[in-house]
């Protein structure tokens, strides 16, 4: 334990050690990753929501630990929290687990050394929140996550392995997520998509359903936060959000289909060329404006290094809650009728005019969400190159 140069770090309330590393990565002594910090932080302030709306101590499993960081700020820095369980398979990583919890005083934190799903099945309903963070996929352990959860328990997972969700390799998205990608100018939120899709489905063999309360993809991940709920008939209405969409790539329309097994157009209606079809994905909400404006609030009762950064990205999602899926990037667009793009303020103010939606995204700083056709926003960009 002697050999390792110790490095020292304070997030929000909280202060941790840990062995220094040269660079983020599964083979680092003890995991800590500091470009997670703004995860944490929203984590901290939509675990903190969900206890004020369920109105009970609540019992947070961080199935992941490395450092200890998430789980040790958890009960460190939101109110109403029970017993925190912190698992990690590495006993080194176990160690430092004990050690940060006793360097910031804490109790009722319990330390495992466990597989993560053998863990989540051994303590089946014990846990209010349950936080998969993992190096890479998070779809392994989705199947035990479902068995566990607890009815209206909180489930936040990670994934880091954006390179297949958003369809830069396909195949291994296929294998992970039992989805078929596909890398357009919205393959963030198709990522996002396919992964909500994907825990509904899993979650579903145990007569659970979710409502999506915020999602957002920033950097070098996804992240998901998901109330679970229990009945085989909500359930069953549940998974109609689930289905597809098509993507034109002559012309750039898209459209949604719901249904896992139902008839989906071949041929894009705008141009005629065929479509290119994603999913099964989730088509329902993905964005919960009254929850998301709940941690806006809350962001003031609490001491966050990212607050500008998490601000930002909150207020980005809370726009979006009510918009249509998927969007469009105003200079694809104008690559494919070769002219040159307009201010986006501009094409905003123009949609608006023709009275349709026009909200920006935090996917892209290019992109709208709109429910004008793919003919209306080409009209609209011709107008002005004019």
């Amino acid at each position: 334990m002697d050999e390792y140069k110790i490095k020292s770090i304070e997030e929000g309330l909280t202060k941790i050690e840990f062995p220094e590393f040269d660079k983020v990565s599964s083979d680092a002594p003890v995991f800590y990753n500091p470009h997670m910090e703004l995860n944490r932080d929203l984590s901290i302030l939509a675990i903190q929501v969900f206890q004020k709306e369920q109105a009970r101590e609540l019992d947070i499993c961080d199935l992941f630990g490395g450092s200890g960081i998430r789980g040790i700020r958890y009960k460190n820095e939101i109110d109403g929290i029970g017993n925190v369980f912190i698992n990690d398979i590495s006993e080194l990583a176990n160690h430092y687990e004990r050690h940060n919890i006793e360097l910031n005083n804490l109790e009722d934190i319990e330390v495992y050394q466990h597989d993560a799903s053998m863990f989540l099945r051994m303590k089946r309903g014990e846990f209010d929140v349950i936080d998969i963070d993992p190096f890479g996929t998070p779809s392994p352990f989705l199947d035990s996550a479902g068995y566990c959860a607890r009815r209206n328990s909180l489930l936040c997972v990670t994934a880091t392995d954006t390179s297949a969700l958003c369809g830069t390799y396909k195949e291994p998205c296929i294998r992970k997520y039992n989805s078929k990608p596909y890398k357009s100018e919205y393959c963030h939120e198709t990522g996002i998509r396919i992964l909500a899709g994907f825990v509904a489905l899993t979650l579903s063999k145990y007569a659970k359903y979710i409502e999506v309360k915020m999602s957002h993809s920033t950097e070098h991940y996804m992240r998901l936060y998901l109330e679970i709920k229990k009945g085989s008939k909500k359930t069953d209405e549940s998974l109609k959000n689930i289905g597809y969409i098509s993507h034109c790539s002559n012309c750039l329309h898209r459209q949604t289909s719901n249904g896992l097994a139902s008839p989906i157009d071949d041929v894009c209606p705008v141009c005629g060329e065929k479509l290119i079809h994603a999913g099964p994905l989730w088509l329902g909400k993905i964005q919960d404006a009254d929850f998301i404006q709940k941690m806006i609030d809350e962001s003031e009762n609490k001491k966050i290094n990212s607050e500008k950064q998490a601000l930002k990205l909150l207020n980005s999602c809370l726009l979006e809650a009510d918009a249509p899926a998927t969007f469009y990037d105003v200079h694809t667009i104008c690559k494919s009728l070769k002219i040159s793009a307009p201010k986006l303020d501009l094409i905003f103010d123009e949609i608006k005019n023709e009275g349709f939606v026009a909200i920006k995204t935090h996917y892209n700083p290019l992109g709208i969400k709109t429910d004008a056709s793919i003919e209306t926003i080409q009209n609209i960009l011709l107008k002005y190159n004019k």
